[in-house]
């Protein structure tokens, strides 16, 4: 086992996984186009070109669909302030410049063709989406833990691309709307190999020097919160989106935190010591009461959900 004890160390000795990693990739990778998702004969000009302005009746998508396409659309929109932690993280030369340089392609890909579906479709109010994609990327995105970056970045978009990638599926279905469905599993679909190279990289990180992995996989887990979050109204959104399914506490628990583990082999592990079997019995710890907490969450779902039948029921 070699001991790599600075950034600089781990980008030399991580770099062939990194190139081989990206070859991988770009085997994979399907090239698509974000002109094909949008159905452009549903478009007319706005007031300032003698139409008409958005009004909410035009909005063929109900509030939690609209409040979800916002969330994720803003997600993928702040790309400038990811794409400087990446490039911060990562290095601008040989395999690690290229994949930075094409990963920023592909998740911009998402943004534009999530914004010109909604504008065509006059899904939501163009000029509040504006304002909001003005304050977010103002207010940018702060590191998500602090200490060595490398191997917390790693960590961390590691979650967050499955959990991206959970969400858009979710919001899709959200949508009841078929062509919306399609363009958002195009776009999950992209998330998922994201995930798969950063989740095996990581992988590697965790072989190369287990104790400070798994230290930063407990502060990145214990710590996670996802990328959106310095969005307006973000808190009350994620509440409403969790109330109905698109992103909760046992998604995130069963669907992203719990099978990256796994693949990782964390709790599986016998290289640790010092430090690393301290922040694995810190991470045990924290996914027993993250399950305490999904379950109260779910019982609190069920309740209100049955107080909404009951008065539904009072009222017909």
């Amino acid at each position: 086992m070699t001991t790599a004890s600075t950034d600089l160390d781990l980008l030399r000795e991580l770099e062939p996984v990194a190139e081989r990693l990206l070859d991988d990739h770009l085997r994979k990778a399907k090239g698509w186009q974000p002109h094909d998702y949008v159905p452009w004969d549903d478009g007319r000009n706005f007031a300032a070109l003698g139409g008409i302005d958005w009004e909410p009746g035009q909005s063929r998508l109900s509030e939690v669909a609209q409040v979800a396409m916002i969330t994720n659309l803003l997600t993928e929109d702040n790309l400038p302030s990811y794409h400087r932690e990446i490039s911060e993280s990562f290095s601008l030369d040989g395999a690690w410049g290229t994949w930075v340089g094409r990963w920023t392609a592909e998740e911009n890909r998402h943004a534009i063709v999530m914004r010109d579906y909604l504008v065509v479709t006059r899904a939501v109010d163009p000029v509040a989406l504006e304002a909001a994609r003005m304050q977010h990327m103002t207010t940018g995105v702060a590191k998500p833990v602090r200490g060595p970056q490398f191997l917390r970045s790693v960590a961390y978009v590691t979650l967050q691309e499955l959990a991206t990638r959970i969400s858009h599926r979710n919001t899709g279905a959200a949508c009841d709307e078929p062509l919306a469905e399609r363009m958002l599993q195009r776009i999950a679909a992209d998330e998922n190999l994201h995930m798969i190279f950063y989740r095996n990289l990581s992988a590697a990180a965790l072989d190369l020097t287990p104790n400070a992995m798994l230290r930063a996989i407990t502060d990145i887990v214990t710590q996670f919160q996802m990328p959106g979050l310095t969005q307006p109204n973000f808190r009350r959104n994620a509440v409403l989106l969790a109330k109905h399914g698109i992103y909760d506490l046992r998604q995130h628990l069963d669907v992203v935190v719990r099978p990256v583990l796994r693949a990782w082999n964390v709790f599986e592990r016998t290289d640790l010591s010092g430090d690393g079997e301290r922040a694995r019995d810190e991470l045990h710890a924290f996914l027993e009461d993250l399950e305490q907490r999904a379950r109260r969450f779910e019982e609190q779902r069920e309740r209100a959900a049955a107080r909404r039948t009951e008065r539904a029921a009072a009222s017909s």
